[in-house]
């Protein structure tokens, strides 16, 4: 009976005390969660030095604000703060063999504007004759333009030439045939001995002359000078043709005269002399020199 009560005893006590452990874990949360109504916080403690003597509160302030314990901080005691920062030493990269330096490029320079050539004083606009053959006789050049004076004069490569002054627009020059000795281009200009007038050069073509185009490879002498005959080799058709002084070859160069060593023609429309020298070859061919024998010219005069 003693060990019953005993028992009951210790049970009624876990229950107390588990009671009391909830209620006390309820409380706990709810004012974790909750709070017990009151919106201020528990003051917080600071470590510092709060000076003893406090400041009168100055009579017009509110009750409420007097008696809060808000930490005072002492400014004298803050210590400076040093923001500059050391970065760590890092060592120099070691040098790469396979880099080397290129000089940069110059910037090419600005090409200077052209500056305009200023117009000339004088107008050369044409020249006739303008094409000429070479080894031709003296000629007259007339020079057309505007703006010519008599002071002006007709200048062939930078040599000046007699020159008749006709009108502004036309001058007129006896050109030598030393001139145009040589094919090639002359350059012609009209200005005046100070060279304060002057045109712009205008380009004459001396063009060589046509030759005969045969080749001189023998001749045959004929008795009582009757008359001697060359032999002549067209270059294009090979065609031999045997032709005597006065004869007119190609309808335009005329045999003058015929030798043992060349034969020389005339060009009838240039008046241009050409020679043609007999060639070695022509000793060999079907037509070689030939000279008739005192018996054949007696033969000949006994022909009644």
């Amino acid at each position: 009976m003693a060990a019953a009560e005993i028992r009951t005893t210790s049970d009624q006590k876990k229950l107390i005390w588990a009671i009391g452990l909830g209620v006390v874990a309820i409380v706990a949360m709810w004012w974790t969660f909750f709070g017990f109504g009151s919106s201020s916080k528990p003051p917080s403690r600071s470590n510092a030095t709060v000076p003893s003597a406090s400041p009168t509160p100055s009579p017009g302030r509110n009750q409420k604000s007097s008696q809060t314990n808000e930490p005072v901080i002492d400014l004298s005691l803050a210590t400076p703060v040093d923001s500059r920062i050391s970065l760590p030493a890092v060592p120099d990269p070691r040098r790469n063999i396979f880099a080397y330096y290129e000089k940069p490029l110059p910037s090419p320079s600005p090409l200077p504007s052209p500056t305009p050539t200023p117009t000339p004083p004088l107008l050369l606009a044409s020249i006739s004759p303008a094409n000429v053959f070479a080894k031709t006789e003296d000629f007259s050049l007339e020079a057309r333009g505007d703006k010519f004076t008599p002071a002006v004069s007709i200048v062939i490569d930078g040599r000046p030439f007699p020159t008749r002054y006709i009108s502004p627009q036309q001058l007129s020059a006896t050109v030598p045939a030393a001139v145009i000795a040589n094919p090639g281009q002359r350059q012609i200009v009209v200005k005046s001995s100070d060279n304060t007038l002057y045109s712009l050069p205008v380009s004459l073509s001396v063009a060589a002359p046509p030759t005969p185009n045969f080749t001189f490879i023998g001749i045959m002498v004929k008795p009582r000078n009757i008359g001697d005959t060359a032999f002549l080799q067209n270059k294009a058709s090979k065609e031999i043709l045997g032709i005597q002084r006065g004869d007119l070859l190609d309808g335009r160069f005329r045999v003058t005269s015929i030798s043992d060593r060349e034969l020389v023609v005339v060009d009838t429309n240039l008046k241009i002399k050409h020679t043609l020298q007999r060639t070695s070859e022509g000793d060999k061919g079907p037509y070689p020199i030939g000279r008739p024998t005192p018996k054949a010219v007696q033969s000949e005069d006994d022909e009644p």
